[in-house]
């Protein structure tokens, strides 16, 4: 089963214990990043009314009418609302299919680094939904939360890998993120899935770390290993799902495998289900030079790549143009 390679990891050893817990954190992270390329994390400190409230005022954002969102609108990888049929994932991978069964809004990195260039395409301003005001500031604080957490967790896979415990953190001093609130309604908001039609079809995530806080649900999320094929992702309330996604992948050589993913659609036999995702990518800072670590950590050497280039290709790809007829 895949929930066997998908470990839960307790960061209370790794914050507080000695040199052996941490070693012994590390190890198994090391394993599970092997395996699959997920792991479920505890410890973390998020309080859970915080996602709560995010949720609750996303909810009232997505079932407003479209007329009321439409002007929110925009394209995968900008700030707002990805409405249906903006999106669909598989294309990362080159596969065809349908788009996917989801809407989302999207905010991204917006401190400014003063370069005129990077600041126009990286760090612009968010935009917050007027009608719905209370999703601000739990936003706001859930933002603060992941990106600090992120940090550490990028400490723990350099301890993983027996580098400085900053080798991936050095390159995050003004780092690109991303955080979609994904809302997955039912088939009474749309419609019949098509074959091949998923929430979000299979893919890899694009950055380094990704940490998911996701609801229990048939039709939830899927993850892909070698040795199970696709197995339903093991669920723990407490814990907050944590992938690496392509650079991370290239930076290690290929030692550790971006998570491949998908969401199932709408069950048949609960077609109402619905579920809201808090997707928060991570990422590093713009132009960073990603360069496979030889072996015996690597066990493959990649070309390196630009990370911004790279991540602004893979956006392009999984975005589905203005016009396109989804029908079919």
């Amino acid at each position: 089963m895949a929930g066997s390679q998908v470990p839960v990891i307790d960061l209370g050893p790794w914050r507080s214990g000695g040199p052996q817990d941490r070693a012994r954190t590390a190890a198994r992270v090391d394993e599970a990043l092997r395996a699959a390329g997920f792991l479920l994390v505890t410890g973390h400190g998020i309080d859970p009314a915080l996602p709560a409230r995010i949720r609750e005022a996303a909810r009232a954002f997505f079932r407003l009418p479209a007329a009321q969102k439409e002007p929110y609108a925009v394209t995968v990888g900008d700030r707002g609302w990805l409405g249906p049929g903006a999106e669909a994932n598989s294309y990362a991978e080159g596969a065809a299919s349908p788009p996917d069964l989801k809407e989302s809004w999207s905010f991204a990195a917006d401190e400014p680094t003063g370069d005129a260039a990077v600041d126009a395409e990286w760090f612009r301003p968010n935009t917050w939904p007027a009608e719905v005001p209370e999703l601000r500031p739990p936003v706001t604080q859930y933002l603060a939360r992941m990106r600090a957490l992120s940090d550490e967790l990028l400490e723990l896979l350099a301890t993983a890998l027996g580098l400085d415990q900053d080798h991936f953190t050095r390159h995050t001093g003004h780092p690109t993120w991303g955080l979609n609130l994904n809302w997955y309604p039912g088939t009474e908001t749309v419609g019949t899935p098509l074959p091949g039609q998923f929430r979000i079809g299979a893919h890899t995530d694009f950055g380094t770390v990704t940490v998911l806080d996701r609801q229990l649900g048939s039709g939830g999320l899927q993850i892909h290993t070698d040795a199970d094929g696709w197995q339903d992702a093991p669920y723990d309330p407490a814990a907050l799902t944590v992938n690496i996604g392509d650079l991370m992948a290239r930076w290690t050589g290929d030692r550790w495998r971006a998570g491949r993913h998908r969401v199932l659609p709408p069950p048949a036999d609960t077609p109402a289900e619905e579920l809201i995702s808090l997707v928060y990518f991570y990422e590093c800072d713009p132009h960073t030079r990603v360069e496979s670590l030889p072996a015996p950590i690597g066990r493959v050497v990649h070309d390196p790549v630009d990370s911004h280039t790279y991540l602004r290709e893979k956006l392009r790809a999984i975005s589905v143009p203005a016009g396109t007829d989804t029908s079919e």
